[in-house]
């Protein structure tokens, strides 16, 4: 009898040893977990109370480590055009923030619109210039493109607008 009380007693110590192992470990993920998600509020200008008294990383953007971009317009329409016509424009803007205005990207909706932007900081009170080149080949009727800027703005992305109209090809049959 005393042979299963003991056995028992044993099951029951590595059973709590287990548990105390996987508790640490969830712990530590719940740690980790907590770093990663103030690190993200922190870039995206968020702040909370930290959930645990450890120290958290020192990531915080202040408000005079964001920019501010102004552009001249934010839309552009190039009226129409034939299908297969390739349209320019220049969208300007001026860094009206107190800090140096990095672009990290710069995307389109659609292939077959392309921006090109400044790849170096833009001083404060300086000015800049995003080109997009629109492809209408294989394209008819109105069109609308969005070019997204990605930048240390608040919002953190801004949007730009191209609208027109492309004409279809006519076809001899």
């Amino acid at each position: 009898m005393k042979l299963y009380y003991f056995k028992v007693l044993i099951f029951l110590f590595v059973i709590s040893v287990q548990g105390a192992c996987t508790n640490k470990r969830m712990e530590n993920n719940i740690k980790s977990l907590e770093k990663r998600v103030a690190a993200l509020e922190a870039k995206n200008g968020i702040s909370s109370a930290p959930a645990s008294t450890e120290v958290q990383p020192a990531v915080t953007a202040t408000n005079s480590d964001i920019s501010e971009m102004t552009f001249e317009s934010m839309e552009y329409n190039f009226g129409s055009v034939n299908a297969g016509d390739v349209v320019d424009h220049t969208f300007k803007f001026k860094n009206t923030g107190n800090f140096p205005l990095i672009i990290s990207k710069a995307n389109a909706t659609c292939g077959c619109t392309v921006p090109d932007w400044p790849k170096t900081p833009i001083a404060p009170g300086e000015t800049g210039e995003i080109k997009v080149k629109f492809n209408s080949k294989g394209r008819s009727n109105l069109q609308t493109k969005y070019v997204n800027i990605t930048a240390n703005t608040k919002p953190e992305v801004t949007r730009l607008k191209i609208t027109g109209n492309v004409i279809a090809a006519q076809s001899n049959g």
